[in-house]
């Protein structure tokens, strides 16, 4: 299945693209993709492969994401991404599509940030409906805040 892939030229270098993007994302984050029952009050990318990429919540709850695949800063980051066919959360990896992070310097000062989302044919059934769910026109719900947050 072919991935779903966004991209979005931003006015920062790519260390600070990269960093804003692992390190704030709670700060730009869509508030409505939450996975823990509290207030969610952090998304972590733990720096390395292997690391867990999770939210925790105001009371010390805490929800995996996923986990890290690839961790290359300041240009790449892989991930999986544990929500099933039907926006469900997954325990495990087990049936987690993947998400592929890259940041591309542009000159000083810019810099391309391209979000794919690969691997969904492992949603089964779900999967067609999940890519015609992530690939609407425009930024998406993860980049288009992103960018504008930065």
């Amino acid at each position: 299945m072919e991935p779903v892939v966004k991209t979005v030229d931003v006015d920062t270098g790519v260390r600070e693209a990269f960093e804003f993007f692992t390190g704030a994302a709670a700060t730009w984050w869509p508030p409505h993709q939450v996975i823990v029952a509290g207030e969610r009050e952090r998304i972590v990318f733990e720096p390395r492969v292997g690391g867990r990429w999770y939210e925790s919540a105001t009371d010390g709850a805490e929800a995996d994401w996923g986990r890290v695949l690839a961790w290359e800063p300041p240009y790449r980051l892989a991930a999986t991404w544990r929500i099933d066919g039907r926006w469900q959360h997954l325990p495990d990896d087990e049936g987690a599509s993947e998400i592929e992070v890259s940041f591309t310097p542009l000159g000083p000062g810019r810099t391309r940030v391209q979000v794919a989302h690969v691997a969904l044919e492992r949603l089964g059934e779900a999967a067609a409906g999940m890519r015609a769910a992530l690939d609407k026109p425009g930024l998406g719900a993860t980049l288009g805040p992103y960018a504008a947050a930065l």
